[in-house]
């Protein structure tokens, strides 16, 4: 076995996300494997003033071995990945999982370790966006206008949240409690499970069931240290990120249904899919969208989207 030091796990979400919890259970399987290392585990490391950006970084420096990350904030330097960020074009997240799990997550797979640092260990489900705010109900692009957006740190997300009529800005999700409390934004669009996380929906009375995008984390580790582990090593690490993953997306699908339940519970006002003119935001969004296409490889948008945008 290759002599290693500690073996860092972190992430960036609280105690009661699903995020936490397949971190933790990694952590757990890792342990029991026999990877042959001491494991410490920071569930969040917003709580210790740092921003996820930060912690990214450390995981490309090798400070730290494994964390997740959202596709999108990579997307700038991995072109491949804009696939996952095409606004209005996932129905159905079992067949987009059948995609990512074949010919469209390998060569996804492939281009994030040729430009980045990184290993791609599993993607993870970060479960459908929506919006949600304090000023109105939306149902169509006209809704949107005049309206203050937080967006993670994309610049596919931010174009076509402007294209549909918002002022789309970027905080770290360090920040975005603050900016909601303060009032500086007065919409963000997340997956339903981070308006419980965070407790958005004190703040947010509305929500749209848009299913604008369909979220896929990536569970990473540093390139450089993966490199380093043997090969008995590294298949410890890739059976324990397989039950990871697999628990993940379980338990994102699973939250993605008590979360409405959840969120009407406290009176939230919801819009569903059907109440909302979503041809009327694709359309909105398409010349955003043609951006998109023309940078992408067209195999790798015929694999992920077989049926056209």
């Amino acid at each position: 076995m290759t002599d290693m030091s500690n073996i860092q796990l972190a992430g960036y979400q609280g105690a009661s996300s699903i995020l936490t919890a397949a971190l933790q259970t990694l952590h757990e399987q890792l342990q029991t494997s026999g990877i042959g290392a001491p494991i410490n585990f920071v569930a969040d490391v917003t709580s210790h003033n740092e921003k996820a950006t930060q912690l990214f970084a450390s995981v490309e420096n090798n400070q730290r071995q494994i964390a997740y990350m959202a596709s999108s904030y990579l997307s700038a330097r991995v072109k491949e990945l804009s696939v996952l960020d095409i606004a209005f074009s996932v129905e159905d997240r079992k067949t987009a999982w059948s995609r990512i799990d074949g010919l469209a997550g390998e060569m996804i797979r492939q281009a994030v370790e040729r430009q980045s640092g990184f290993k791609v260990l599993g993607f993870w489900d970060n479960g459908f966006r929506h919006i949600s705010n304090s000023v109105r109900a939306i149902h169509h692009p006209d809704d949107c206008k005049d309206i203050v957006i937080r967006t993670l740190d994309s610049a596919d997300y931010r174009a076509a949240l402007n294209a549909l009529g918002f002022n789309a800005v970027t905080t770290d999700v360090k920040d975005l409690v603050r900016v909601i409390e303060s009032g500086e934004v007065q919409a963000q669009e997340n997956p339903l499970t981070n308006l419980l996380n965070f407790d958005i929906w004190k703040h947010h009375p509305y929500v749209s069931l848009t299913h604008h995008y369909f979220g896929v984390l990536l569970l990473v580790c540093s390139q450089q240290w993966y490199s380093q582990l043997t090969p008995t090593q590294q298949e410890f690490l890739k059976n324990a990120a397989k039950v990871a993953t697999d628990k993940q997306r379980q338990w994102a699908a699973e939250q993605d249904e008590s979360a409405i339940e959840a969120l009407v519970s406290h009176g939230v006002s919801i819009v569903e899919l059907h109440q909302i003119d979503r041809s009327a935001m694709k359309r909105a969004t398409q010349d955003v969208t043609q951006k998109l296409l023309k940078k992408l490889p067209p195999t790798l948008v015929s694999a992920y989207l077989p049926d056209g945008i």
